[in-house]
């Protein structure tokens, strides 16, 4: 991918409907809220449970703004016009799979497709900077993430077995989606 140009800190996406930007101290409240929902905690076994404000503080002072400056990712909120609808980023890991697309939309702004909008706003930032495909993962069994990526417009590769670390220490299995240059 070519990022020369590109800042990283400031850099936004719009879409139709969101506004892809990078987060503020003012957005810790909001992500701490959003992460107290259970269904989030469910599939994101990095979440912290139970998530604290300290957590939330954390991941949107420290951790979002550092991928960014340090250029390896691009982490956003998705913002609505009734303001904080979720999270994304586009993680820039080297490698033969290329960039890493990853999101959740609050509680209460669910059910508009906001996830598949910013998962494709994503994919088509770092495809129009060089990268030749970007993928994400969905754990098997999360229905509604896997109709998602359907609808972000990427392709269901194959199944990775054993490749995601529970809570609990077992391992799920999830669905690879690619989506190519051109697709």
């Amino acid at each position: 991918m070519d990022l020369s140009g590109v800042d990283l800190i400031t850099e936004t996406i719009e879409t139709p409907r969101l506004l892809l930007r990078p987060f503020l101290p003012a957005d810790v409240d909001a992500v701490h809220r959003a992460s107290q929902d259970p269904e989030s905690q469910r599939w994101i076994s990095a979440m912290p449970v139970p998530y604290t404000r300290e957590d939330a503080r954390f991941f949107v002072e420290e951790q979002a703004m550092r991928e960014r400056s340090d250029r390896t990712g691009l982490s956003v909120v998705l913002q609505d016009d009734d303001g904080f609808a979720g999270t994304a980023g586009l993680y820039l890991r080297a490698g033969r799979l290329g960039p890493e697309i990853g999101y959740t939309v609050a509680p209460w702004a669910r059910g508009r497709g906001y996830a598949a909008e910013a998962a494709r706003a994503l994919a088509d930032w770092g495809i129009a900077r060089g990268a030749h495909r970007v993928h994400l993962y969905v754990d098997v069994r999360n229905a509604a993430s896997l109709a998602t990526a359907d609808r972000a417009g990427f392709t269901r590769e194959g199944v990775v077995r054993s490749c995601l670390d529970y809570r609990d220490g077992s391992h799920g299995d999830a669905v690879l989606f690619g989506r190519l240059a051109g697709e």
